[in-house]
């Protein structure tokens, strides 16, 4: 009886029965197995001894007056060598004293240059009398899913830890603790754990691509890093100003469909919408004409499909602009010119 010659086993029946080709395969995998190790080695090598370990004493409660605040822990990283530090905005906020270990295990007091919450990123600083080891920056632009991603952090307390994996999926969103909503996120399956917020997510030539921000509980391997653009922009801007510049137009409101008939009828830009539930009195909207039940379509051309897409709308371009504002009230289009300020310090969670 004939059997069929299965080409997925001829490799390793030749192999099997060759003590030469089966040495070969062996050596071909050390040597790939040796150049992965090596890739992550040489990566941790340029950037371990800029990962630090921050400790943070928050208010003490009502009830415990007089006594030491809560404590809690995360990660950051150097990237200049006279002490300037990236880390979460969530491990520093609201903190009272703020303590940075590094590599060598010294502490130093840092202070709280800029925190900005809506994109989960704040700087520190810390003094020291000579120059510091520090991250290259790379490029999250440029990430490919699949390429190889190195967490580098402190997770529940254990300093110094290094999980690996790749590039799951990009351009992911998530919401931030202050509601806003954080776009260009990348997913890692390297793994993280609390303490490994702040940390770096580097490639495999030791280039920070990420700062490590979330990881989803009752999942396994599905965790998150702002992406390193972004921490590049919101440093400017903390450098610049002490804080993130955002537009403001006062208003408050929720995303609603549009009838199918009525986006054809005014051959409006999509199908959705933001419903203006309150108008701030004495607002740019109020200013403008804008009124509670009206439906915003578009601001300065481009379409606003949602709650989340004006907030990313409002960009710092806008301060001060006039721009025109595209409204569906009640059965008509109207345009109205819409001058937006800066975003008051008070109004962080507003739009």
């Amino acid at each position: 009886m004939l059997r069929p010659n299965w080409a997925a086993n001829d490799g390793a029946t030749a192999a099997s029965g060759n003590p030469e080709v089966r040495r070969n395969s062996d050596v071909d995998d050390a040597a790939l197995l040796d150049a992965y190790s090596g890739a992550v080695i040489g990566a941790l090598e340029r950037v371990a001894p800029a990962v630090t370990f921050i400790e943070v004493v928050g208010p003490a409660r009502a009830a415990a007056r007089g006594r030491r605040g809560e404590q809690a822990s995360g990660s950051g990283f150097l990237f200049t060598p006279d002490g300037y530090l990236l880390t979460n905005s969530h491990v520093v906020n609201g903190s009272d004293e703020i303590t940075v270990r590094l590599n060598d295990d010294t502490r130093f007091h840092a202070d709280l240059v800029g925190d900005d919450p809506d994109s989960d990123l704040a700087v520190l600083r810390i003094g020291h009398p000579s120059a510091l080891p520090y991250v290259e920056f790379g490029d999250s632009a440029r990430l490919k899913v699949g390429q190889v991603a190195i967490a580098i952090g402190n997770p529940l307390g254990y300093s110094k830890t290094v999980t690996t994996g790749v590039v799951s999926a990009l351009g992911r969103t998530l919401r931030a603790k202050s509601g806003r909503l954080m776009h260009d996120v990348i997913q890692t399956d390297a793994a993280l754990n609390p303490g490994n917020s702040g940390g770096p997510l580097v490639d495999s030539r030791g280039r920070v691509i990420g700062v490590n921000t979330a990881m989803i509980p009752q999942a396994q391997a599905i965790c998150f890093a702002t992406g390193i653009n972004t921490a590049k922009w919101v440093i400017g801007q903390l450098f610049a100003h002490g804080r993130v510049r955002r537009a403001y137009i006062g208003v408050s409101g929720a995303t609603v469909p549009i009838a199918t008939r009525v986006v054809r009828h005014f051959s409006l830009p999509g199908n959705t919408a933001v419903h203006v539930a309150d108008v701030v009195a004495g607002s740019p909207a109020a200013l403008a004409g804008v009124q509670t039940g009206d439906r915003m379509v578009a601001l300065d051309g481009i379409r606003i499909n949602g709650i989340d897409g004006l907030q990313r709308t409002l960009e710092a371009s806008l301060i001060g602009r006039e721009c025109e504002l595209q409204l569906l009230r009640r059965s008509s289009v109207i345009k109205t010119t819409i001058r937006p300020i800066e975003m008051p310090l008070h109004r962080a969670d507003g739009k």
